[in-house]
């Protein structure tokens, strides 16, 4: 006797640890996969499934219903298609309710979504797909217009929520009988509702061949542009180093500069350093607009020059007259 009252008080201890590792938290049926009717404090449909993904709704996650009515007819039933897609996420769940103004029919696949033990109206998955049929019956009254408001969850696989989830919320509304203009067409009654990015479900992984060999070429680009910098970085400084040589040798060795005469220097620098400042604005123009590197070296080699051009006006007409010998 006492061997058996053991055995069943284990067998309880097991059921108790493994159950809540099967099914999502706040899970109330025999499942244990009912998604939670609440979370933090709020409705899941209000809050989103925040355990899961990033904690904020992902435009990657599409989830869209036909069959939804525009204006529904009293006590009419309609068949929702649900729909739920992601590029990488196959399978899913999703919660759907009317705030209370019609019924849900529970059918293979969806259930009505339990808070505790009280029904809410809701209903939700049972297991987790991406295509659910749910048969919703519009009230009996006129209850003016009615609004949806749903929660799809697409989960990646693994055990328990995690960053490789996502999810979005869809809301919709259904208006009040005969306020929608009537049509021959039959399917024109009702409509599709969605939302998400539905470019995101064809993005495709990429050859890693084709990876490797734009990986390349921008390696060869790279090399190719700084190449150039190097080089014709390297050439303006051999031109700047061969003209202070130029300048030290001709004051070390010959004397200074020659003399210019005043009459030729005054215009010659007016004109010169015109020219010199129209350059450095115009530099400084392109450094403030972030102009290429190759249109900034040159200007900046020509203002340079228009410098250093003024300069020698100014260095031969300060330089002394030698008279020169001719004959």
């Amino acid at each position: 006797m006492r061997t058996i009252t053991r055995l069943a008080l284990l067998t309880c201890l097991l059921v108790m640890l493994l159950a809540p590792v099967n099914g999502y938290p706040g899970s109330q049926t025999s499942t244990a996969l009912q998604p939670p009717w609440t979370n933090n404090g709020d409705l899941t449909l209000n809050t989103g499934c925040t355990c899961h993904g990033a904690g904020a709704p992902s435009v990657d996650v599409v989830i869209s219903v036909s069959g939804v009515p525009r204006a529904y007819e009293l006590d009419k039933t309609y068949n929702f298609t649900i729909t739920l897609q992601h590029a990488s996420n196959a399978e899913g769940g999703f919660i759907l309710w009317d705030y209370g103004a019609g019924t849900f029919e529970v059918a293979e696949g969806v259930e009505m979504i339990l808070d505790g033990t009280t029904e809410t109206g809701g209903i939700g998955h049972t297991v987790p797909g991406n295509d659910w049929v749910v048969n919703w019956t519009a009230p009996a009254s006129d209850v003016g217009e009615i609004h949806f408001s749903m929660a799809g969850n697409a989960v990646d696989g693994l055990e328990g929520a995690n960053a490789g989830d996502a999810w979005n919320l869809l809301s919709f509304t259904s208006s009040a009988p005969g306020t929608a203009t009537a049509e021959d067409n039959d399917s024109l009654a009702t409509k599709t509702v969605s939302v998400g990015d539905y470019q995101s479900l064809f993005v495709t992984e990429k050859d890693p061949e084709a990876l490797e060999a734009e990986r390349q070429e921008g390696l060869a680009l790279s090399y190719f542009e700084m190449g150039n910098i190097y080089f014709w970085s390297t050439l303006s400084i051999l031109l700047i180093a061969a003209v202070l040589q130029g300048e030290f040798y001709e004051r070390r060795f010959g004397g200074g500069p020659t003399h210019l005469d005043i009459s030729i220097a005054v215009p010659q620098g007016i004109l010169k350093g015109v020219v010199s400042l129209g350059l450095l604005i115009i530099f400084g123009w392109a450094w403030d607009s972030g102009q290429a590197w190759g249109t900034l070296l040159v200007l900046g080699m020509l203002t340079l020059w228009g410098g250093y051009s003024t300069y020698r006006i100014i260095a031969q007409a300060q330089a002394p007259a030698n008279d020169m010998d001719l004959v």
